[in-house]
């Protein structure tokens, strides 16, 4: 089992990567369409380093302002800041940042790696450039902190199907055998569309449809 101090290094790595990834983006990459639906790359960014940017009260605020929707804040917030932000002012904020620690309401550390991790797939995966910059075993550590109540959030149907990585030991359900890398099951699990070709298997044509980010 990986204690919280791994888990807090692994998110130290996940952020190191992630600044190497939006070091290197042009900037039409910037503008770019993510995997979450209606935000570019910049968005995804500036809802990344939210934790670190805004205190516990000014969350609340924003919150109330949004008739109590997190989704609602965080949707607002990031559009915000991607106009007030320049994509370097975001990226400075991910690199003086790399060792931050915090935890999501009911998260523990593994919830703040699972909002890295996931967020990165969000701009690595749209973009291309995935194969480069995703770790198959932070993909796996948070596929493994996945519980049922949030695979129903994301909404997707696993009913009758196991899911099964190819690149790091992890496996879910039971069924028809889905196989695929460790990045793309997590994609999958969390609705978003992949490209045909990532998945194997009988029931891979319906997870691989999704549903938007």
């Amino acid at each position: 089992m990986t204690t919280d101090d791994g888990i807090r290094a692994a998110t130290a790595d996940e952020r190191r990567a992630q600044v190497a990834l939006y070091g290197s983006l042009t900037d039409e990459q910037w503008d770019a369409p993510s995997l979450c639906a209606g935000w570019r790359v910049r968005e995804v960014l500036a809802h990344t380093t939210m934790p670190f940017r805004y205190s516990t009260g000014r969350v609340l605020r924003g919150m109330v302002r949004a008739r109590g929707s997190f989704d609602r804040f965080a949707d607002r917030a990031a559009r915000r800041d991607a106009v007030e932000l320049t994509p370097a002012d975001l990226l400075t904020s991910l690199r003086d940042n790399v060792d931050f620690q915090w935890s999501p309401p009911g998260g523990g550390p593994l919830g703040a790696l699972s909002h890295d991790v996931i967020h990165g797939l969000d701009t690595s995966a749209a973009l291309g450039l995935d194969d480069r910059y995703a770790s198959p075993e932070r993909c796996a550590l948070v596929l493994s902190g996945l519980q049922p109540r949030q695979l129903r959030f994301f909404g997707v149907d696993l009913t009758g199907v196991r899911l099964r990585a190819v690149d790091a030991d992890w496996s879910y359900g039971d069924g028809e055998v889905v196989e695929g890398r460790a990045q793309d099951l997590l994609l999958t699990v969390c609705g978003r569309r992949q490209r045909a070709g990532r998945l194997r298997g009988p029931a891979a044509g319906r997870l691989a449809a999704g549903s938007p980010g």
